[in-house]
């Protein structure tokens, strides 16, 4: 790199993943004139992941914008359950990792810095290991989830195997969830999308409530699934790996005490407290970020930090969902809550993965015979009962 250091930019943003790649590419977008450089430790921005979300999730307008980052598109999807199999015809999309690191590597030129280890952030720079220095009004902290004692976490951990097969598969549509498998670690379920008539994504998650993950283990079951399906593997294209938060209570205003600078993304805990997907939250960010009158570090901070708070106060429904999954259900009969839910009219569902359930979604999906114990849900219902010594709050 030919730059004399320090360099000065407007925003620099340390993490080159979803989150932070989102906002640069909207601010490429919307404010051309200013220079805004990405900081990413690994070789490609957004590592190895597949980022999906469903069409009923975000406007048309990001919808329209998110468009040049979508790789495959299906007119619905599939979910299996030891009762039932139901077909939904909801459009679901997916983002690769290796569509997102060329549309925002595109935008942004020589200033998406890859392979840069960060010594340390600061209100206006962020400082490499290899002494590099960059300056600008506004740094944005987007590296991945801050482990905190303020939140109370269970986790959605999965390993998954992108595979060529040696006959097609015969699937047209995603199965989002496969709850048909052996129930180990929690609630277990294989999720797979079709990327052509012989390539597949198959992932094997479970929600558990420790993050641990044994990948050669969950490899072993993708292998065990993918011959019970008579799928033939003729070769793995590539793995991916990831243990996402998922939100059982917490204290937002004391998490946001231990942040020293504007957090996004999973960072700021802002994913769905019940699937984990963080797409549609960085893309609504991403957009309020880029139409800020003053971008600074303080201005970028109140933003963010007030969107935080508000979605973690109106999302308290799904948490008591949560406490219900991990803490009032057997591991071994979480799936039961799930299936119960997938019963609900198509509608309904949209609007709970949207993070939009109404008063009457919500009642109409705890209305009628529990599929967990009633006596063990009363018990979860406050978030302090999850907490060590029942506070925080």
């Amino acid at each position: 790199m030919a730059a004399s250091f320090p360099l000065r930019a407007d925003i620099v943003i340390a993490g080159g993943g979803l989150a932070g790649g989102l906002i640069a590419l909207r601010l490429r977008a919307l404010r051309p004139e200013l220079r805004v450089v990405v900081v990413e430790k690994d070789a490609t921005l957004g590592g190895e992941h597949t980022w999906s979300h469903f069409a009923s999730d975000v406007d048309a307008e990001i919808s329209a914008w998110l468009a040049p980052l979508i790789v495959h598109r299906w007119n619905g999807y599939q979910v299996r359950f030891p009762a039932y199999d139901r077909d939904l015809t909801t459009e679901y999309r997916s983002v690769t990792s290796d569509r997102f690191h060329e549309v925002v590597s595109a935008a942004l030129g020589e200033d998406a810095w890859t392979d840069a280890v960060i010594d340390r952030l600061e209100a206006d720079r962020v400082v490499l290991g290899d002494g590099r220095t960059v300056e600008a009004a506004c740094v944005v902290d987007a590296r991945g989830p801050r482990p905190d004692p303020a939140l109370v976490l269970g986790w959605q951990k999965f390993v998954g195997l992108e595979v060529e097969l040696e006959k097609p598969h015969g699937l047209d549509r995603p199965i989002i969830m496969d709850a048909t498998v052996d129930q180990l670690d929690g609630y277990r379920f294989l999720y797979s999308l079709p990327f052509s008539p012989t390539r597949l994504l198959i992932e094997d998650t479970r929600y558990s409530d420790a993050a641990r993950l044994d990948r050669k283990a969950l490899s072993a079951d993708i292998d065990a699934y993918a011959a019970a399906r008579g799928w033939t593997i003729r070769e793995v294209v590539r793995e991916e790996v990831g243990v996402l938060p998922i939100a059982l209570a917490g204290d937002i205003d004391a998490y946001w005490k231990a942040a020293a600078l504007p957090e996004v993304g999973l960072r700021a805990a802002l994913f769905h407290p019940v699937t984990g997907y963080s797409l549609p939250d960085a893309a609504r960010l991403a957009d309020e970020v880029a139409r800020l009158p003053v971008l600074t570090t303080a201005s970028v901070r109140a933003c963010v930090e007030g969107r935080s708070k508000a979605r973690w106060r109106e999302r308290s429904y799904y948490r008591l969902l949560n406490r219900m999954l991990f803490k009032a259900a057997r591991p071994d009969q979480r799936y039961r809550v799930l299936e119960r839910f997938y019963r609900l009219n198509q509608p309904l569902v949209e609007r709970f993965y949207a993070g939009d359930a109404t008063l009457a979604d919500r009642a109409r999906i705890l209305i009628g015979k529990p599929p967990v114990p009633i006596s063990a849900a009363m018990k979860v219902l406050s978030e302090r009962s999850v907490f060590p010594g029942g506070v925080a709050v």
